[in-house]
């Protein structure tokens, strides 16, 4: 890996999260263990030693910024008013990221399961092979409603097609897009100037970018997550459970592996 490049994260946190049903609540404020779950996010980034963590922040914004300022931890704070897509949100990022060379890894502030381990090893594959932007996948046993990930014969990644305009053999397809991703900063600023929001929504996906890197045939890569559980969004109350769930299982898995190694539980 190539240590002398220097690594941002931003952090998307703008979403109002309206199958929350609580529109007086940002949805990355949802405490998972005692913390929102963008703080979980934010304690990620800098395990990964990033130099530089942005949060990308909109709806009830005031909330996420004080609560992100008053743990002290190193995150700047950008707006995305109004709301425009995926794409539209890291854009807000350019200039807290003014001067920045090197790799930026986008993150989901209500994705708060993700391990460092993992990210390292997509950090890994994405200087070890030297690519403009390398995604995080997942092998799904329903794959159903997500991209589908298309790759050439060596591996690299040639396309993502979602589920409504995928082909018979293409929905065959069980490894998909889990919207995590790690992009040379020069490419993604270069590539989210040139996209548009040509679609029903008007909104600027992050997605499109990869359209420009492979139009100017720049490398694009992809690493499959181990645990697919990983990469679990929060978007209904009931999924908070499940990822409120999950996390507890860890903390009973760790606390009964420090008793077993004979160091008393916190």
């Amino acid at each position: 890996m190539n240590e002398s490049r220097d690594l941002a994260v931003v952090i998307m946190a703008a979403g109002k999260g309206t199958r929350m049903n609580n529109p007086d609540m940002a949805k990355v404020m949802y405490t998972v263990a005692g913390k929102p779950m963008v703080e979980h996010v934010v304690d990620l980034a800098v395990t990964i030693g990033a130099s530089r963590i942005v949060a990308v922040t909109g709806w009830q914004k005031e909330s996420v910024v004080n609560h992100l300022r008053s743990t002290g931890k190193p995150v700047e704070c950008v707006v995305q008013e109004p709301q425009l897509g995926t794409g539209h949100a890291v854009l807000q990022a350019e200039g807290a990221l003014s001067g920045a060379r090197g790799d930026v890894v986008v993150l989901s502030g209500d994705v708060p399961l993700l391990t460092g381990a993992t990210v390292q090893s997509l950090m890994g594959e994405h200087r070890r092979t030297g690519a403009s932007a390398t995604l995080l996948t997942a092998i799904m046993d329903d794959p159903t409603g997500y991209g589908r990930i298309l790759r050439n014969g060596d591996g690299a990644v040639t396309g993502i097609v979602e589920q409504k305009d995928a082909t018979p053999e293409q929905r065959a397809i069980r490894e998909i897009n889990s919207g995590i991703y790690v992009f040379d900063i020069d490419a993604l600023f270069a590539g989210l100037h040139q996209i548009t929001p040509n679609n029903a929504q008007k909104e600027y996906y992050l997605t499109d970018v990869f359209a420009y890197l492979w139009a100017n045939k720049l490398p694009v890569r992809a690493v499959v997550v181990d645990d697919v559980r990983e990469i679990q969004g929060v978007n209904t109350p009931a999924q908070l459970e499940e990822v409120r769930t999950v996390f507890e299982g860890r903390a009973r898995t760790g606390r009964a592996g420090m008793e077993r190694a004979g160091t008393p539980g916190v």
